[in-house]
């Protein structure tokens, strides 16, 4: 891949766009029920099972704290490929690979504090539009994947 162009999978939560570097994301899955797990934050819907490994899919609306919203039949399971293994994201709608110039993305402005601005890596713009493009590395932190791995080990023990 050339060093000044970015390949991007652009999706929808909610209103806005948001996308993740097309090699991250492993599989994009029509969206069925997790398996629940006790014990986890409520922003975790579940585990499903992707390439014989248990993967934690995190209801992304909740996680950037975007209100709720019902389940579609446009409803995808991103998976994606982080630094700590597969992480499936709930999202509402995928649309495109989008190829942009490096050029394109900026780093997130200075004022975006909080929870929300740990996730994000910047700030692309695709065919016009704004698009927050997420750092999925961040989407389920190390801590959390280890209170989580914790948490599913005793919910399929028991």
């Amino acid at each position: 891949m050339r060093a000044d162009v970015v390949k991007l999978v652009t999706f929808q939560l909610g209103l806005d766009l948001f996308a993740a570097d097309v090699l991250s994301v492993d599989r994009v899955l029509r969206y069925t029920p997790p398996n629940s797990v006790p014990d986890v934050p409520s922003w975790v819907q579940g585990v499903i099972e992707h390439r014989g490994v248990v993967v934690p899919v995190v209801d992304l609306r909740r996680r950037v704290e975007l209100s709720d919203d019902s389940i579609t039949p446009e409803t995808r399971v991103l998976v994606l490929n982080t630094r700590d293994g597969f992480v499936g994201v709930v999202v509402d709608m995928v649309h495109e690979v989008a190829e942009i110039p490096a050029a394109n993305v900026s780093p997130p402005p200075a004022l975006f504090r909080g929870l929300s601005a740990e996730f994000i890596r910047g700030i692309a713009k695709v065919r016009g539009q704004l698009v927050v493009l997420l750092d999925v590395d961040r989407v389920l932190a190390s801590t959390e994947r280890i209170v989580f791995d914790q948490s599913a080990e005793t919910g399929i023990r028991e």
